[in-house]
């Protein structure tokens, strides 16, 4: 039996601002994980790439408002600097 994975614990180098903020980017950040491992059984942020978040902006998030695709952009951005990257999403 394996451990589940700790998206709090993976982002909490690169968390800023209120608690309300932090909070939301670790919902956000879990909800982008189970996205991407139902759709392709990548479990953890070290196994994604760059298309895998792209699908999820595109496809997952594409009849919603503005205001939440920014905020979602947002997260992704802290996932990015966490992972060490380079992606740029400019959505």
């Amino acid at each position: 039996m394996s451990k589940s994975f700790d998206m709090e614990l993976f982002l909490a180098g690169v968390l800023t601002g209120s608690h309300a903020t932090r909070q939301r980017h670790i919902r956000q950040a879990k909800i982008i994980q189970t996205e991407i491992a139902k759709r392709w059984q990548r479990e953890t942020p070290w196994a994604w790439q760059r298309k895998h978040v792209a699908w999820f902006l595109d496809h997952r998030l594409g009849e919603r408002s503005q205001a939440t695709r920014y905020y979602y952009v947002l997260t992704v951005r802290l996932l990015t600097r966490r992972l060490a990257t380079s992606w740029v999403f400019n959505r």
